[in-house]
C-alpha cells in the first residue's frame, strides 16, 4: 500500500471500537462532534505526504515493494540516513507547531526502535518474539498504520505495590495466545488511532513476570474498552479556539477484560530482562523524534511570545526584550542539542545493529550492569538530557514569559461574535485595538496565547511536557547515578591531591 491518504485514514477508523467520552459510547469517531478537529488534522498530515513537493522529503522506498513509506520508519544507521529522518520529521513537526505529542511519527519511530533491538533483546530467549516485532514494524510501515501506545500502570494508590494498582497482566495462556486483564494509561490519541501498542515503561522486578508484557492489538478488539477524558474541543470557531479545535489528541484509560492477544502479536512475554532493557537499548529514533517535536514547539511558542509583545507595543521595552532574548537563545541551544542527539543516534544504531549478530552479547549481563548504574553504560546523554531537563524547563519558562507579556490582555479577550455584533464592534475597535493592529487582530493573538498557556488545552500541554519523559524527580535521580558524577569528583580530587604538602 505505502503512504495512505487522509480519506483512507478516516475510513480506517470506522470500526467496532468501544470508546466512551462524557458518559456516552461513541459509535463513529469520524462523525463525533468533539473529535472532528483532530481527525481533520491527522487526515491533513497524511494528505501532505502526497504533495509532490513533500513526498521526497517525507518518504523513502519500502524495502518490500519500493512504494513510498514514511521516513519515520527508516532504520537509520549512517549520518546521511539520520539526516533524512530529521528533515522529514522536523518538517512534519513544524506543520503542526510541535503541539501534537502523538503525531503518527512518534509511534512510527517507537516500533522502528523496537525492530532494531528485536533480534538481541526481544528474542534473546525466544526468536519468535523478535520475528513478531519485526513483522509488526513492517506491517505498520507498509500499511501506514496510525497507532498509539499505552505504557503507564494506573496509580490507584502510590503507596502500594504493582498488584494493588490493578495493572495489566497475563492471567492465562492458550494455544491461540495470551489472555490479559487490567488497565493501562495514558493512551494519547487512542480515540482516533487504528492500533494500540502495549509495552514497557517502568521497570519490572523479579517476581513481576506476569506484568512484563509487550504486544499490539487493533483498537477495535473484543474486551478492550477506552474511557477518554473530556474533550477540550467544543465546536468553537478557530478564531476563538485556534488550538483545541485542531490539536486536542485525547487521552484515555485502556481497560482490558480477558482480552485475547494472538501469539503473533506478542513481543515480550513474562520476560523481565527484555522488558527492562527495551528503552535503554533503543537506537534513539523515538528520542530524536520527541526532541524535534519539542524544538518545533519551542520555536512556535517563542514566536507567539514575540507576537504578543508586538501587538501590545512592548517589543521595544528593555525588560521584555530581555525575556524574549533569553528564549531566542534557548532556541539556539535546542539546535545544538538536536545535533548532539542525532550524532548519538548514529553511534547507538551502529552499536545495536552490531549486537544483532554478536555471539558474545548477553542481555542478562547487560541488564545487571545497567541496573547497577541506573543508566545504560557508555551511552551518550545529550538526547535524554534534552528530553528530561531542557524541554520541560524551557516549556514552563516560555509559558511564564507569555503570561508576563500578555498580563490582563490575556483575560480581556472577547469572542469572534462580539466583532460581528454592530452594537459592540465599534466600541471594541475604539478601546482595545493594539499597536498597529485592529482590535480584531489583537484579540486573535491574545486568544491564541490564552489557548496556549491558560486554557484547558494549555494546562494539559504544560503538565504533559513536564511529565513527557516520566517523573522529573526520578529523572534527576537517574542522572545522579551516572558515571559522570564520579568523573567530575575525580577532577576535584586530583586538584586537592596536587595541593597537599605545599
Amino acid at each position: 500500500m505505502g503512504i495512505q491518504t487522509g480519506q483512507q485514514y478516516i475510513d480506517s477508523l470506522r470500526d467496532e471500537r468501544e470508546l466512551h467520552i462524557g458518559g456516552e459510547r461513541v459509535r463513529d469517531v469520524t462523525t463525533h462532534p468533539r473529535l472532528q478537529g483532530i481527525v481533520r488534522s491527522i487526515a491533513q498530515h497524511y494528505d501532505d505526504f502526497h504533495k509532490p513537493e513533500l513526498t521526497p522529503l517525507y518518504t523513502y522506498p519500502s524495502p518490500k515493494d519500493g512504494k513510498p513509506v514514511s521516513n519515520s520508519f527508516l532504520p537509520a544507521r549512517t549520518w546521511e540516513e539520520v539526516e533524512q529522518r530529521m528533515c522529514g520529521e522536523a518538517a512534519r513537526k513544524e506543520a503542526t507547531y510541535g503541539l501534537m505529542g502523538r503525531l503518527p511519527d512518534f509511534m512510527n519511530a517507537f516500533v522502528t526502535d523496537m525492530a532494531v533491538i528485536a533480534p538481541h533483546v526481544l528474542g534473546h530467549q525466544n526468536k519468535a518474539f523478535a520475528d513478531n516485532a519485526i513483522r509488526y514494524w513492517e506491517y505498520c510501515r507498509d500499511q501506514d498504520i496510525c497507532l498509539t501506545h499505552t505504557l503507564v500502570d494506573p496509580k490507584r494508590d502510590y503507596s502500594k505495590d504493582l498488584a494493588a494498582q490493578r495493572a495489566l497482566k497475563v492471567v492465562r495462556e492458550t494455544d491461540a495466545g495470551i489472555i490479559v486483564t487490567g488497565a493501562r494509561m495514558l493512551s494519547t490519541l487512542a480515540p482516533v488511532s487504528k492500533e494500540l501498542w502495549v509495552g514497557p515503561y517502568m521497570p519490572r522486578r523479579p517476581g513481576e513476570e506476569d506484568y512484563a508484557l509487550a504486544f499490539a492489538l487493533p483498537v477495535a478488539t473484543s474486551g478492550l474498552k477506552f474511557i477518554a477524558r473530556d474533550s477540550y474541543a467544543y465546536g468553537r470557531s478557530l478564531y476563538d479556539r485556534p488550538l483545541s479545535e485542531r490539536f486536542d489528541e485525547g487521552d484515555a484509560l485502556a481497560v482490558f477484560d480477558n482480552v485475547l492477544v494472538p501469539w503473533e502479536r506478542v513481543f515480550i512475554y513474562r520476560d523481565v530482562a527484555a522488558y527492562n532493557m527495551c528503552g535503554p537499548s533503543f537506537p534513539g529514533y523515538l528520542l530524536l523524534q520527541a526532541n524535534l517535536r519539542g524544538r518545533a514547539k519551542l520555536r512556535f511558542m517563542t514566536g507567539l511570545a514575540c507576537k504578543v509583545a508586538d501587538v501590545l507595543g512592548r517589543s521595544e521595552l528593555p525588560r521584555y526584550q530581555e525575556l524574549l532574548g533569553e528564549m531566542l537563545g534557548m532556541c539556539e541551544m535546542a539546535d545544538g542539542l538536536i545535533e548532539g542527539t542525532a550524532h548519538e543516534v548514529v553511534r547507538h544504531a551502529q552499536e545495536e545493529f552490531a549486537k544483532q549478530t554478536d555471539p558474545d552479547f548477553n542481555l542478562i549481563d547487560v541488564w545487571k550492569e545497567t541496573a547497577a548504574l541506573f543508566a545504560s553504560p557508555n551511552r551518550g546523554m545529550a538526547g535524554i538530557t534534552m528530553l528530561r531537563f531542557f524541554l520541560p524547563y524551557v516549556n514552563t519558562k516560555i509559558n511564564e514569559v507569555i503570561r508576563l507579556l500578555g498580563s490582563s490582555s490575556l483575560v480581556m479577550s472577547v469572542t469572534e461574535a462580539d466583532f460581528e455584533n454592530p452594537v459592540t464592534a465599534a466600541d471594541l475597535e475604539e478601546y482595545i485595538s493594539g499597536h498597529g493592529v485592529s482590535a480584531r487582530e489583537r484579540v486573535q493573538v491574545m486568544k491564541l496565547a490564552w489557548e496556549a498557556v491558560a486554557s484547558e488545552f494549555g494546562g494539559r500541554q504544560e503538565i504533559y511536557e513536564i511529565f513527557f519523559s516520566g517523573d522529573p524527580f526520578m529523572a534527576r535521580q537517574l542522572h545522579y547515578h551516572t558515571p559522570k558524577r564520579a568523573q567530575f569528583v575525580a577532577q576535584v580530587d586530583r586538584l586537592l591531591a596536587g595541593s597537599r604538602g605545599r
